[in-house]
């Protein structure tokens, strides 16, 4: 599904160049899940940016459903991100002024599905999210765990091959953080490719294999034992 050759993110201002993501050589297949770690500055996010066609790499080779994307324009990299991927964000990103549906049908909305389609999906997705008593609330008259499964509607509801999740359970609770990787792992196990990045090893465990960044290069992979890839 993914891969990269020599990778690099480089940022530049005026006074300091900062490399952000250096010679990142990476393969992840469909339906895999993998989980990114390592401490805070060392690229995680950049390389979910990246690998998530919000943000573009400053050289190398990105691979996406076999095609070479790294210099695409930016209305290709939109079409494939619409189409292909979702996004779970660590602030859960909820429009306020739209209820628990509303928020999870944007997407079908800017997909151009049928309203009868749209109707069907999501209220599949909020069903499977045990949602639906929730449908016509306000994100603000959430808990946060609630919040934060109804991003993760938002983000199957179109059912994308990959899911990138960016701290996913940061503003969460042990209890909430737990609920929410239930969810994952049942996205995963129905077929979703899964990459998240984490600070915590207890939810990196998960995962099927643990990427190690430092100073924006890969240091170490771990396959878990308990899956086969």
């Amino acid at each position: 599904m993914i891969k990269t050759k020599n990778l690099k993110k480089i940022y530049t201002t005026e006074e300091v160049e900062t490399t952000a993501l250096n010679d990142i050589n990476l393969e992840i297949k469909e339906g895999e899940y993998v989980a990114i770690m390592g401490p805070s500055g060392c690229g995680k996010s950049t390389l979910l940016n990246v690998l998530g066609l919000i943000d573009q790499a400053s050289s190398g080779e990105y691979f996406f459903l076999g095609e070479e994307v790294a210099k695409s324009s930016e209305r290709k990299r939109a079409g494939i991100r619409k189409n292909n991927i979702g996004f779970v964000f660590q602030s859960f990103n909820l429009i306020d002024e739209l209820t628990v549906y509303e928020n999870v049908e944007l997407p079908l909305l800017y997909l151009g599905f049928s309203a009868s389609e749209r109707k069907k999906r999501v209220s599949e997705t909020l069903e499977q999210m045990a949602l639906m008593a929730r449908k016509n609330h306000f994100p603000q008259q959430l808990s946060g765990g609630q919040q934060q499964r109804v991003a993760v509607a938002r983000a199957v509801v179109a059912r994308p091959k990959l899911i990138l999740a960016d701290e996913p359970t940061g503003n969460l609770d042990s209890t909430h953080g737990e609920e929410v990787m239930k969810l994952m792992s049942d996205l995963h196990d129905a077929g979703t490719a899964i990459i998240m990045v984490t600070h915590s090893p207890t939810y990196a465990e998960y995962a099927q294999r643990i990427i190690h960044l430092f100073d924006g290069h890969i240091v170490s992979e771990n396959i878990q034992n308990k899956f086969k890839i």
